[in-house]
This record gives C-alpha cells, sequence and structure tokens, in this order.
C-alpha cells in the first residue's frame, strides 16, 4: 500500500476557477506554495487532510465540496473516470475505481450491497481524525457524476449519510436529490441495489481496452515512485548524522546525478527540501521518545546548528515545542 496520495495540478485549476484561491489554501494548510506550481504532488493523509480543511475555510461557498466533485464534460475526466465510464454498468464502474484507489494511495472505495440497498464508502486507511466534511461531499458528488454521465440519467440515491452535521443540508438535498440523514454512524452514499446493473450509455469495450494498459502501467508507476521517494528520505536519514547532508550527498548515495535526483522529486511532487524536514520530523519523534538523549543532542543528530532551530522546526511540524511533545507522550504511555 503507497502512502501517499497522488493529486494532479488540475485539482488546483480547478479551485481557481471555482473562485477559491490556490495560495490561500496551500498557506492555511501550512503546505509548500510550490504545490500550486507542479504537475502533481505526493501528500500524506495529515496533508490531504490539512489541504481539504483548508478548502472548506477559504472558500465562502459551504457547497463547495459538491462543486469541486462535479463533472459534467467527458473530456474532463481522468483517465480512471475514463475507465469506470467506459464499463459496462455502474457496479462495474465502481470496481474500476474501487481498484485504483485500493492500488495507488492509503485509501478504500468499501462497498456492501443486499437485497434493497447499495452503500458506497470511502476510508481513509492512515487517518488519525475524521475526514473532512467537504472531502466527503466532494467525493459523494465524484460518484454521482460517474454515475448520471454513465447513465444519461439523473439517477439519484436513495440518501446521503452523514456523520457531522451541515448547515447547507438543503442544497445537499438538492444536489443528490434525495434526503440526508445528517448525524448518522457513517458517511455513506447510499443506492439501490438494482442500480449497480444500470446500463451505461458511454460504455466502450474498446476504449477501456486501449485504456487498460496504460492503466496497469500506471498503477505500477506509482508503487515505483512510492518507493523512490521513500528511498530518498531512508539515505537522508543515514546521512543525518551531526550534519545536514546535501542533495550531492544523497545522490552520490543513491548513485544518481544531483540534477536526475532533483528532477525525479520534482516530477512526484517532491521538493529535496521537503524529504529532508520530512526525514528530520520522523526522526526527531524517534529521538525523543529515546529518554537517555537531551534535547540539544537531538538537535546535533538531526543538522541543527543549536536546540533553537530544532524547537522552532519541531514546533512547526507538531504545534508544540519538543519538550511538551515528549511529556506528553510519557504522560500517554504511563496512562
Amino acid at each position: 500500500m503507497n502512502k501517499h496520495f497522488r493529486v494532479s495540478g488540475s485539482n488546483f485549476t480547478k479551485l481557481e476557477e471555482c473562485g477559491v484561491p490556490v495560495s490561500a489554501v496551500l498557506r492555511r494548510a501550512g503546505l509548500p506554495l510550490e504545490f500550486a506550481k507542479l504537475p502533481r504532488v505526493l501528500m500524506s493523509t495529515e496533508e490531504l487532510f490539512a489541504f481539504w480543511l483548508a478548502i472548506g475555510e477559504v472558500s465562502t461557498n459551504p457547497a463547495i465540496g459538491l462543486q469541486l466533485g462535479t463533472e459534467t464534460k467527458t473530456e474532463r475526466f481522468h483517465p480512471v473516470g475514463l475507465a469506470a465510464l467506459s464499463s459496462e454498468n455502474l457496479g462495474a464502474a465502481m470496481d474500476q475505481m474501487a481498484r485504483y484507489k485500493q492500488l495507488t494511495c492509503p485509501e478504500e472505495i468499501r462497498q456492501q450491497m443486499d437485497d434493497e440497498e447499495w452503500s458506497i464508502q470511502f476510508h481513509w486507511l492512515l487517518a488519525e481524525e475524521l475526514e473532512p466534511a467537504v472531502l466527503i461531499e466532494c467525493a459523494f458528488a465524484w460518484v454521482l457524476s460517474i454515475a448520471r454521465h454513465g447513465t444519461g440519467t439523473r439517477l439519484s440515491p436513495l440518501r446521503v449519510e452523514l456523520v457531522q452535521p451541515r448547515a447547507h443540508v438543503r442544497a445537499i438535498e438538492r444536489h443528490f436529490g434525495c434526503p440526508v440523514d445528517s448525524g448518522a454512524a457513517r458517511n455513506a452514499l447510499v443506492f439501490r441495489s438494482s442500480d449497480a446493473g444500470r446500463t451505461f450509455v458511454t460504455r466502450n469495450a474498446e476504449l477501456l481496452a486501449m485504456l487498460a494498459p496504460q492503466f496497469e502501467k500506471e498503477l505500477k508507476q506509482e508503487n515505483g515512485d512510492e518507493n523512490f521517494v521513500e528511498r530518498v528520505r531512508i539515505a537522508v536519514q543515514q546521512k543525518l548524522t551531526g550534519r545536514r547532508p546535501t542533495i550531492e550527498d544523497i545522490a552520490d548515495a543513491l548513485h544518481l546525478s544531483s540534477r536526475t535526483l532533483q528532477r525525479r522529486l520534482q516530477e512526484e511532487g517532491f521538493s529535496f527540501q521537503r524529504v529532508m524536514e520530512e526525514a528530520r520530523h520522523q526522526l526527531a519523534r524517534q529521538y525523543l521518545n529515546n529518554s537517555v538523549l537531551e534535547l540539544n543532542e537531538a538537535a546535533y543528530l538531526l543538522g541543527y546548528n543549536d536546540a533553537n532551530s530544532f524547537v522552532r522546526a519541531f514546533r512547526t511540524w507538531e504545534g508544540v515545542p519538543p519538550a511538551r511533545w515528549r511529556e506528553e507522550q510519557r504522560a500517554r504511555a504511563a496512562s
């Protein structure tokens, strides 16, 4: 399972089209502003959630998730969406999307069906907190876009189940054409069981046969990309022994030129600085859980010039100084 989500630059373009300034969203989420210039970026679950929370906070439209998840033009569908639309029916389309999610990111589309109802849920496997409301609404609106575009009808689910209450329930009901159950035990989009068999007017066996090899190649590439970024991160951690390694140091360790290393990281939505900070962050948590190490010793091992620089960096990562974080971890372990 890959640990990151691939976020296409087209998402940033659509945000701007919807009147949501990307720079403000990235700043609010604590993400690098350079993301807006890249064709794609990789985000951890924590970063993805921060990104979607920020969208909800920056946008003046309470239903922005529905707007971002809705698509009516075939040419603007992601290749995975095109593969889904080329499927025989709605059930097969959901299976296509579920397989892609399972193989490429720490997220699953889970389906349950009985004689009457077919429920669809999105699960973020590495999440430590409840998924953002805007993200859920976008995901459900995307499924509805596939369903309506594929069937060529104004298909509506039986109901939408939401854990968190919404102030814009009426807007959600109008969009999906069904009741919304707020305060439910789960976030789920519930169709009739018979809807899974609804034939797609967009079905195209020849196109699906053409897309399949590219789809499989993308899946393999995705796994390889994840491994490469992880290899760079591990190399950085191995070189963090009292000094901060340069990009040339890491390139030599991986038998690459520094230009090739930088290019490959940029292609996958990472900068060398970002990998460096993630590597330091991971090691910092390990060092602070070691009661023998003093804070200034941890700072030295992480390549910081002084303890104050380490404290500032750690506060950026965790929101609290390292000493307090260590105390909280010890209290949690003792309880």
